[in-house]
Protein backbone atom coordinates (compact mmCIF):
# COMPACT_ATOMS: atom_id res chain seq x y z
CA UNK A 1 0.00 0.00 0.00
CA UNK A 2 1.20 3.50 -0.90
CA UNK A 3 0.14 6.57 1.09
CA UNK A 4 0.50 10.15 -0.14
CA UNK A 5 -0.12 13.05 2.24
CA UNK A 6 -0.42 16.79 1.75
CA UNK A 7 -0.32 18.65 5.04
CA UNK A 8 -0.86 22.26 6.00
CA UNK A 9 -0.94 23.66 9.50
CA UNK A 10 -4.69 23.08 9.79
CA UNK A 11 -5.37 19.79 7.98
CA UNK A 12 -3.66 16.81 6.37
CA UNK A 13 -5.21 15.16 3.31
CA UNK A 14 -4.21 11.54 2.70
CA UNK A 15 -4.74 9.27 -0.30
CA UNK A 16 -3.86 5.60 -0.45
CA UNK A 17 -3.49 3.04 -3.24
CA UNK A 18 -4.35 -0.44 -2.00
CA UNK A 19 -5.11 -3.49 -4.15
CA UNK A 20 -6.28 -1.31 -7.03
CA UNK A 21 -8.51 0.80 -4.79
CA UNK A 22 -8.13 4.49 -3.97
CA UNK A 23 -8.68 5.46 -0.35
CA UNK A 24 -9.00 8.90 1.26
CA UNK A 25 -8.35 9.99 4.84
CA UNK A 26 -8.11 13.22 6.78
CA UNK A 27 -6.24 14.17 9.96
CA UNK A 28 -5.39 17.47 11.64
CA UNK A 29 -2.39 19.34 10.29
CA UNK A 30 1.09 17.94 10.95
CA UNK A 31 3.62 20.76 11.18
CA UNK A 32 6.94 19.93 12.92
CA UNK A 33 7.25 23.51 14.12
CA UNK A 34 4.20 22.94 16.30
CA UNK A 35 4.22 19.18 16.96
CA UNK A 36 6.94 16.82 18.20
CA UNK A 37 7.39 13.16 17.23
CA UNK A 38 5.19 11.80 20.00
CA UNK A 39 2.37 14.26 19.26
CA UNK A 40 2.47 13.32 15.57
CA UNK A 41 2.21 9.59 16.27
CA UNK A 42 -0.65 10.13 18.74
CA UNK A 43 -2.48 12.31 16.23
CA UNK A 44 -2.23 9.63 13.53
CA UNK A 45 -3.24 6.87 15.92
CA UNK A 46 -6.55 8.63 16.63
CA UNK A 47 -7.72 8.08 13.04
CA UNK A 48 -9.17 4.56 13.16
CA UNK A 49 -9.87 4.45 9.41
CA UNK A 50 -6.23 5.13 8.62
CA UNK A 51 -4.66 3.13 11.42
CA UNK A 52 -6.32 -0.12 10.33
CA UNK A 53 -3.97 -0.19 7.32
CA UNK A 54 -0.82 0.56 9.34
CA UNK A 55 0.79 -2.86 8.84
CA UNK A 56 0.04 -2.88 5.11
CA UNK A 57 1.60 0.48 4.29
CA UNK A 58 4.93 -0.02 2.48
CA UNK A 59 5.58 3.52 1.20
CA UNK A 60 4.63 6.98 2.46
CA UNK A 61 5.22 10.20 0.54
CA UNK A 62 4.54 13.06 2.93
CA UNK A 63 4.59 16.72 1.81
CA UNK A 64 4.05 19.19 4.63
CA UNK A 65 4.19 22.78 5.83
CA UNK A 66 7.26 23.35 7.97
CA UNK A 67 9.14 20.42 6.39
CA UNK A 68 11.82 22.57 4.79
CA UNK A 69 14.92 21.26 6.59
CA UNK A 70 16.44 17.84 7.33
CA UNK A 71 15.82 18.09 11.07
CA UNK A 72 12.11 18.82 10.50
CA UNK A 73 11.95 15.94 8.01
CA UNK A 74 13.27 13.71 10.76
CA UNK A 75 10.65 14.86 13.28
CA UNK A 76 7.82 13.94 10.91
CA UNK A 77 9.48 10.74 9.68
CA UNK A 78 10.10 9.51 13.22
CA UNK A 79 6.54 10.33 14.25
CA UNK A 80 5.10 8.44 11.28
CA UNK A 81 7.46 5.46 11.61
CA UNK A 82 6.19 4.81 15.12
CA UNK A 83 2.79 4.03 13.59
CA UNK A 84 3.75 2.75 10.14
CA UNK A 85 6.54 0.42 11.23
CA UNK A 86 6.96 -1.40 7.90
CA UNK A 87 6.95 1.64 5.60
CA UNK A 88 9.63 3.48 3.68
CA UNK A 89 8.91 7.14 4.49
CA UNK A 90 9.80 10.15 2.36
CA UNK A 91 9.19 13.60 3.86
CA UNK A 92 9.45 16.84 1.90
CA UNK A 93 8.17 20.40 1.86
CA UNK A 94 4.56 21.12 0.92
CA UNK A 95 5.91 23.38 -1.83
CA UNK A 96 7.29 20.35 -3.67
CA UNK A 97 3.97 18.59 -3.34
CA UNK A 98 2.07 21.53 -4.77
CA UNK A 99 4.66 21.86 -7.57
CA UNK A 100 4.01 18.25 -8.57
CA UNK A 101 0.26 18.95 -8.50
CA UNK A 102 0.34 22.18 -10.53
CA UNK A 103 3.47 22.25 -12.69
CA UNK A 104 4.01 18.53 -13.09
CA UNK A 105 7.17 18.50 -15.18
CA UNK A 106 6.70 21.97 -16.72
CA UNK A 107 8.23 25.33 -15.84
CA UNK A 108 6.22 27.69 -13.67
CA UNK A 109 5.75 29.61 -10.46
CA UNK A 110 3.95 27.78 -7.69
CA UNK A 111 2.26 29.56 -4.80
CA UNK A 112 0.55 28.39 -1.63
CA UNK A 113 -2.23 30.55 -0.21
CA UNK A 114 -3.83 28.63 2.65
CA UNK A 115 -3.43 29.12 6.37
CA UNK A 116 0.08 30.34 5.48
CA UNK A 117 1.68 31.40 2.20
CA UNK A 118 4.77 30.53 0.21
CA UNK A 119 6.15 30.56 -3.34
CA UNK A 120 8.84 28.97 -5.47
CA UNK A 121 10.02 28.80 -9.07
CA UNK A 122 10.15 25.38 -10.73
CA UNK A 123 12.31 25.04 -13.85
CA UNK A 124 10.73 21.72 -14.85
CA UNK A 125 13.27 19.66 -12.94
CA UNK A 126 14.02 21.33 -9.63
CA UNK A 127 12.73 23.98 -7.27
CA UNK A 128 14.54 27.29 -6.90
CA UNK A 129 13.80 28.69 -3.46
CA UNK A 130 13.43 32.40 -2.87
CA UNK A 131 13.54 34.37 0.35
CA UNK A 132 9.99 33.66 1.39
CA UNK A 133 8.03 31.31 3.64
CA UNK A 134 8.80 33.32 6.78
CA UNK A 135 5.73 32.22 8.70
CA UNK A 136 2.81 34.11 10.16
CA UNK A 137 4.81 36.50 12.36
CA UNK A 138 7.21 37.78 9.70
CA UNK A 139 5.43 36.99 6.44
CA UNK A 140 2.54 34.87 5.10
CA UNK A 141 1.28 37.70 2.89
CA UNK A 142 -2.07 36.86 1.26
CA UNK A 143 -2.71 33.89 3.55
CA UNK A 144 -5.65 32.98 5.75
CA UNK A 145 -3.68 34.15 8.79
CA UNK A 146 -2.81 37.41 7.02
CA UNK A 147 -6.41 38.16 6.02
CA UNK A 148 -7.81 36.95 9.33
CA UNK A 149 -5.57 39.41 11.14
CA UNK A 150 -6.55 42.23 8.76
CA UNK A 151 -10.26 41.61 9.28
CA UNK A 152 -9.87 41.24 13.04
CA UNK A 153 -7.82 44.42 13.39
CA UNK A 154 -10.29 46.43 11.30
CA UNK A 155 -12.98 45.35 13.77
CA UNK A 156 -10.94 45.95 16.94
CA UNK A 157 -9.71 49.34 15.71
CA UNK A 158 -13.29 50.29 14.75
CA UNK A 159 -12.31 50.70 11.09
CA UNK A 160 -14.87 48.21 9.81
CA UNK A 161 -18.16 49.62 8.43
CA UNK A 162 -20.88 49.43 11.05
CA UNK A 163 -23.08 47.01 9.12
CA UNK A 164 -20.17 44.58 8.72
CA UNK A 165 -19.07 45.09 12.32
CA UNK A 166 -22.50 44.03 13.57
CA UNK A 167 -22.28 40.85 11.49
CA UNK A 168 -18.71 40.21 12.65
CA UNK A 169 -19.76 40.47 16.31
CA UNK A 170 -22.49 37.89 15.73
CA UNK A 171 -20.04 35.52 14.06
CA UNK A 172 -17.21 36.06 16.56
CA UNK A 173 -18.61 37.22 19.91
CA UNK A 174 -15.24 36.94 21.72
CA UNK A 175 -14.15 40.08 23.56
CA UNK A 176 -10.78 41.81 23.24
CA UNK A 177 -9.27 40.14 26.32
CA UNK A 178 -10.21 36.66 25.13
CA UNK A 179 -8.83 37.35 21.67
CA UNK A 180 -5.51 38.55 23.12
CA UNK A 181 -5.31 35.44 25.31
CA UNK A 182 -5.93 33.17 22.33
CA UNK A 183 -3.30 34.93 20.23
CA UNK A 184 -0.53 35.28 22.80
CA UNK A 185 -1.07 32.44 25.27
CA UNK A 186 -2.85 29.56 23.49
CA UNK A 187 -1.30 27.10 21.01
CA UNK A 188 -1.65 27.50 17.23
CA UNK A 189 -2.31 31.26 17.08
CA UNK A 190 -1.84 31.17 13.29
CA UNK A 191 -4.79 28.81 12.90
CA UNK A 192 -6.84 30.88 15.34
CA UNK A 193 -6.17 34.07 13.37
CA UNK A 194 -6.86 32.35 10.05
CA UNK A 195 -10.31 31.44 11.35
CA UNK A 196 -11.35 35.09 11.16
CA UNK A 197 -10.71 35.07 7.40
CA UNK A 198 -13.83 32.91 7.00
CA UNK A 199 -15.86 36.06 7.61
CA UNK A 200 -14.80 37.30 4.19
CA UNK A 201 -16.47 34.38 2.39
CA UNK A 202 -20.04 35.46 3.16
CA UNK A 203 -19.24 39.15 2.55
CA UNK A 204 -16.72 38.94 -0.28
CA UNK A 205 -18.77 41.23 -2.55
CA UNK A 206 -18.77 44.04 0.01
CA UNK A 207 -16.47 46.89 -1.15
CA UNK A 208 -14.64 46.89 2.20
CA UNK A 209 -13.81 43.17 1.91
CA UNK A 210 -12.97 43.56 -1.76
CA UNK A 211 -10.42 46.22 -0.87
CA UNK A 212 -8.86 44.03 1.82
CA UNK A 213 -8.56 41.20 -0.70
CA UNK A 214 -7.13 43.42 -3.42
CA UNK A 215 -4.52 44.97 -1.14
CA UNK A 216 -3.60 41.60 0.37
CA UNK A 217 -3.12 39.88 -2.97
CA UNK A 218 -1.20 42.87 -4.29
CA UNK A 219 1.11 42.67 -1.29
CA UNK A 220 1.67 38.98 -2.02
CA UNK A 221 2.50 39.80 -5.64
CA UNK A 222 4.81 42.69 -4.75
CA UNK A 223 6.63 40.85 -1.98
CA UNK A 224 6.74 37.35 -3.43
CA UNK A 225 5.87 36.96 -7.12
CA UNK A 226 7.78 39.97 -8.45
CA UNK A 227 10.93 38.69 -6.74
CA UNK A 228 11.30 36.19 -9.60
CA UNK A 229 12.70 37.61 -12.88
CA UNK A 230 10.54 35.30 -15.02
CA UNK A 231 7.25 36.13 -13.27
CA UNK A 232 5.78 37.53 -16.50
CA UNK A 233 7.04 34.70 -18.69
CA UNK A 234 5.68 31.58 -16.96
CA UNK A 235 2.26 30.64 -15.56
CA UNK A 236 1.69 31.38 -11.87
CA UNK A 237 -0.10 28.48 -10.17
CA UNK A 238 -1.83 28.49 -6.79
CA UNK A 239 -3.03 25.96 -4.24
CA UNK A 240 -4.92 26.58 -1.02
CA UNK A 241 -8.36 27.62 0.20
CA UNK A 242 -7.66 31.36 0.11
CA UNK A 243 -6.55 31.26 -3.54
CA UNK A 244 -9.47 29.00 -4.46
CA UNK A 245 -12.36 30.78 -2.73
CA UNK A 246 -11.19 34.29 -3.62
CA UNK A 247 -9.83 33.50 -7.05
CA UNK A 248 -11.82 36.24 -8.79
CA UNK A 249 -10.02 38.92 -6.80
CA UNK A 250 -6.72 37.06 -7.10
CA UNK A 251 -6.94 36.67 -10.88
CA UNK A 252 -7.87 40.34 -11.24
CA UNK A 253 -4.73 41.38 -9.35
CA UNK A 254 -2.55 38.98 -11.34
CA UNK A 255 -3.81 40.31 -14.66
CA UNK A 256 -3.35 43.92 -13.53
CA UNK A 257 0.30 43.05 -12.93
CA UNK A 258 0.82 41.27 -16.25
CA UNK A 259 1.01 37.82 -14.66
CA UNK A 260 -0.50 34.75 -16.32
CA UNK A 261 -2.80 32.83 -13.94
CA UNK A 262 -2.22 29.08 -13.99
CA UNK A 263 -4.01 26.33 -12.11
CA UNK A 264 -5.86 27.33 -8.94
CA UNK A 265 -6.50 24.28 -6.77
CA UNK A 266 -8.24 24.22 -3.42
CA UNK A 267 -6.28 21.09 -2.52
CA UNK A 268 -3.37 19.53 -4.41
CA UNK A 269 -3.90 16.00 -3.09
CA UNK A 270 -5.67 14.45 -6.12
CA UNK A 271 -3.18 15.76 -8.68
CA UNK A 272 -0.27 15.05 -6.33
CA UNK A 273 -1.44 11.48 -5.77
CA UNK A 274 -1.71 10.80 -9.49
CA UNK A 275 1.73 12.33 -10.08
CA UNK A 276 3.28 10.00 -7.48
CA UNK A 277 1.54 6.98 -8.99
CA UNK A 278 3.01 7.87 -12.38
CA UNK A 279 6.40 8.56 -10.85
CA UNK A 280 6.40 5.17 -9.11
CA UNK A 281 5.41 3.41 -12.32
CA UNK A 282 1.89 2.43 -11.26
CA UNK A 283 -0.18 2.47 -14.44
CA UNK A 284 -3.66 2.57 -13.00
CA UNK A 285 -4.67 6.04 -11.84
CA UNK A 286 -7.02 7.31 -9.17
CA UNK A 287 -10.41 8.31 -10.51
Amino acid sequence: MILVADSGSSKTDWMGYHNGETLKFSTPGINPYFLNEQEISKLIAKNESLIQYADEVKEIYFFGAGCSSPDKHEVVSNGLSTVFTKAFISVDHDLLGSVYATCGNAEGLNCILGTGSNICYFDGKKIHDGHHGLGYVLGDEGSGTFFGKKVLLSYLYNKMPSNLAAEFKKAFPAEKEQIITNVYQKPFPNIYLAGFSRFMASHKDHPFIQEILRKGFQEFVDTNVKDYPKHKNVPCHFVGSIAYYYQDALISVLLENGIEPGKILQKPIDELFNFILHKEGIVQQAS
